[in-house]
């Protein structure tokens, strides 16, 4: 594996976890290791085993390929952080989402503002 991969998949280990709202410890609890150990690879210096990287996808409901950056989809720079909002957005009520409509479309240059 290349370091650039190597460095990528631990990004979105990063990435996916903080998303979940989760700390190194927890995930470090759930999955049998030490906090160290989860801090190593986010960084990239300790390889994950398939078997960690299937435990992490199911704990942060995220697909196995994702985490692996094995998508085969054209490079797109934001599509992590869309995705991974996508993913929040799914959970807010409609109330709050109706809400952060109307918030998204006032910061807008030339919408609407919000009544209020």
């Amino acid at each position: 594996m290349t370091e650039t991969k190597k460095l990528q998949i631990a990004q979105r280990l990063r990435l996916a976890r903080e998303n979940a709202g989760l700390s190194q410890g927890q995930i470090a609890k759930m999955m049998g290791l030490h906090r160290p150990s989860v801090s190593e690879m986010e960084a990239g210096r300790r390889n994950v085993s398939s078997e960690e990287i299937s435990r992490l996808a199911g704990i942060y409901k995220v697909d196995v390929s994702w985490l692996t950056c094995t998508e085969e989809e054209e490079p797109n720079p934001h599509k992590d952080r869309i995705s991974l909002a996508a993913r929040e957005l799914a959970k807010l009520s409609e109330e709050d989402f109706e809400r952060l409509q109307q918030l998204i479309k006032a910061l807008r240059p030339g919408k609407e503002k919000i009544n209020g």
